[in-house]
């Protein structure tokens, strides 16, 4: 039995090197002609935003163009350049990449469209693109590529309408027309700029997985935004966003659609438990992404990340200019579980003592300190600040940012977010329209130099996206990477009969070999062989069916609990096998299954679903009754660590189940988190097995105990 993804290796992800396309000293651009309006554009931008490299222009129709010699192929060009743009036809591209790889090119950049996206002649001619790169060792972009930027080196798109200033944000999307016209624009009217900018494409070669990784190692970027329609290669995503925030680059996420979980309909309890998107969630939480609803959310966050040092916990101070306003924040900072101790002690007596708060009583957090705050902003700072109780700040300005005092507020603000050793957010939620309207007002000359928020909901997002990186970052750095969890894997020598649900015979030596207990079960077939095995377990007993064509039969009736004596089981017997044959055809009942009763403890259900780009995903929540009454579980995406799989059972109703016991003691959660991880090695090792369900698993003061299994293997 092989794993179920072949990713799942001893190898870390592979990164690519990208220099020659982000910063090429020479570039040949296929189709060069000032007529085409992505070729055009593209060199105009390339040329006006400060490219000082060669340009060789390749078009077998002109001479010359932009004063340059235009060259007929690219084995006319007098070079081996950096980087090839190729701009032809569709029909044309997958030769001029070869050539290009031929030559030694080490990057193409293919902006035609017209391949995967279009039709099946697209598709074929996007598979030998794919197969050129491969031969020839060239690194392809695209194709349907809008272009790449890097601020600090060439910018390589024709949608780009202000030459880029140079941040520290890297964004990969693989929407071309979102990462130029949407992401860069509204990032460039609020002062947010980017390292650098990758449209994907439809990524026949070079995949959003390879920039992660190549900009997770830029000393230039700060923190990493993505844009994800889907991922081919989720595994080793997963360990390149892993190795990111291990080694301090947060990775951000806007991830539309819905999950690429399988939709076809699964026979366990636990398949219908996963919804749509759950297995991307998980994925995300155990690698440290963190995952936000729109473009703005992630801008907005993402500017925290590059303004900030990391903080040193989830401790926040706010004052606000406004009552109103401060208990929003209030309501708000609950919501995201940010911290807001109290201002007592020497930092309630300063703040006391400035006269111009006119304050009677005593300070709160958020700490209201009216509009007359305004006017002595730096005073109060100077209370907050040398606090050790606080981790961050926020300053909330609920007065105007375009008038003459705006003018004293903002250099205020300036100075104080400057000058604090600790990060301080500054959020204005004033009038932003200035009478004169060529007339860049205070609080936008602010942002030039500062974060400036003015949603509320954003600002504290912010806070709580730099305070749960911190969290995350030391929370996968302290457990095993996914290299290390596959290393560990050990698969058994099993061998399971393919494309059905399995008897129980044929599933006892699975689960035996990962360690899943199981109550103690016999097989009889009949009623003095179903006696003996009762009398051997020992009474009460249950009989259930042991059929592979009745999955569900407690939905047939052929299940009976409590049994208590050899009369009960001799006819509880008959009538489960009445009830399945009722049902199935005889020679599909493998026989009928006894066990002792277990039911002195908290259910739980634990198992295995069938993915499409997740192979397979774990789940564990409440079971028995309560699967359907508190429609509550976990995900996971195996292989994971035992801290994984405790924070799964933590993060629903089980947990408490089990710690919360009227009338008795406190049942392990650790346990509980033992076995999920055995049950994600099982996932994770057997290729074969398609559904596992455990429901219920009866937790008791021994440790868990399955005492219903449905196992469904692939074909």
């Amino acid at each position: 039995m092989g794993n179920t993804d072949p990713s799942l290796s001893s190898a870390d992800p592979a990164v690519p090197e990208l220099g020659p396309l982000f910063d090429p000293d020479s570039v040949a651009v296929v189709g060069a002609s000032p007529d085409s309006f992505y070729s055009g554009n593209l060199v105009d931008n390339l040329l006006d935003y400060g490219f000082d490299g060669t340009l060789y222009p390749v078009n077998p129709g002109r001479d010359e163009v932009w004063g340059r010699e235009c060259y007929d192929d690219v084995d006319d060009v007098p070079e081996t350049v950096d980087l090839a743009v190729v701009s032809v036809p569709r029909e044309y591209v997958v030769d001029v990449v070869a050539a290009a790889g031929e030559r030694g090119v080490p990057t193409a950049l293919v902006l035609t469209a017209g391949f995967s996206e279009a039709d099946e002649e697209g598709r074929d001619l996007e598979a030998r693109l794919a197969e050129t790169a491969a031969d020839t060792g060239i690194r392809v972009v695209g194709p349907n590529c809008i272009g790449v930027m890097s601020a600090r080196g060439a910018t390589l798109t024709s949608t780009c309408s202000r030459e880029p200033e140079p941040g520290r944000i890297g964004l990969v999307s693989q929407s071309g027309a979102l990462a130029f016209t949407t992401f860069f624009e509204r990032a460039a009217d609020r002062d947010l700029h980017f390292s650098h900018i990758v449209s994907t494409g439809n990524e026949a070669d070079l995949t959003l997985t390879d920039y992660v990784a190549y900009l997770a190692e830029r000393d230039t970027v700060d923190v990493i935004c993505t844009y994800v329609e889907g991922i081919d290669e989720p595994e080793r995503f997963m360990r390149v966003a892993e190795r990111a925030t291990r080694e301090g680059t947060p990775v951000l996420t806007v991830k539309i659609g819905q999950s690429d979980l399988a939709e076809a309909a699964t026979l366990s309890h636990t398949g219908s438990l996963t919804g749509s998107d759950d297995a991307w969630r998980a994925a995300f939480d155990q690698t440290g992404i963190q995952r936000v609803p729109d473009i703005p959310d992630l801008l907005s966050r993402a500017n925290a990340h590059t303004a900030y040092d990391p903080v040193d916990g989830d401790r926040v101070c706010i004052a606000s200019t406004s009552g109103g306003l401060a208990s929003l924040l209030a309501d708000m900072a609950a919501e995201r579980d940010l911290a807001l101790p109290d201002l007592d002690g020497e930092t309630e007596r300063a703040l006391l003592d400035i006269d111009e708060l006119l304050t009677y009583g005593g300070f709160n957090n958020p700490a209201d300190i009216r509009g007359y705050g305004a006017e002595v902003l730096p005073e109060i700072a100077d209370a907050v600040l040398a606090d050790d109780a606080f981790d961050a700040y926020v300053f909330a300005i609920g007065l105007p940012g375009v008038d003459e005092r705006a003018e004293t507020v903002a250099a205020d603000l300036e100075g104080i977010v400057e000058g604090a050793d600790d990060p301080v957010y500054v959020l204005w939620t004033g009038r932003k329209e200035p009478d004169d309207p060529t007339v860049t007002p205070p609080y936008a000359r602010l942002r030039e130099s500062v974060p400036v928020y003015e949603d509320p909901g954003r600002c504290l997002d912010a806070v709580a996206s730099t305070t749960r990186y911190v969290a995350d970052c030391d929370r996968v750095a302290a457990w095993p990477s996914r290299r290390e969890l596959a290393d560990a894997l050990d698969a058994p020598d099993v061998d399971l009969p393919r494309d059905r649900v399995l008897t129980w015979e044929e599933a006892e030596p699975l689960l035996d070999a990962f360690d899943v207990p199981v109550a103690e079960t016999r097989v009889a077939t009949d009623p003095e062989e179903a006696v003996a095995a009762a009398e051997a377990v020992g009474y009460p007993v249950v009989l259930k069916v042991d059929s592979p064509a009745l999955p569900h039969r407690t939905d047939a009736g052929a299940v009976e609990l409590g049994l208590d004596s050899p009369e009960a089981v001799r006819e509880a017997y008959r009538d489960v096998r009445e009830a399945a044959l009722a049902r199935v055809d005889e020679a599909e009942v493998a026989g009928v299954l006894v066990q002792p009763m277990v039911d002195d403890g908290v259910e739980a259900i634990l198992g295995v679903a069938p993915g499409d780009v997740f192979d397979s995903v774990v789940t564990v929540g409440p079971g028995g009754v309560l699967v359907e009454a508190l429609d509550e579980s976990a995900t996971l995406v195996p292989p994971f660590s035992r801290g994984d799989a405790r924070r799964a059972v933590e993060g629903t109703a089980l947990a408490d189940l089990l710690t919360d016991r009227r009338g008795g003691d406190a049942l392990s959660v650790d346990a509980v988190a033992d076995l999920l991880v055995n049950v994600g090695d099982l996932a994770a090792s057997v290729d074969a097995v398609a559904e596992l369900d455990l429901n219920p698993v009866v937790v008791t003061e021994e440790g868990p105990v399955a005492v219903d299994v449905l196992v469904r293997t692939r074909d």
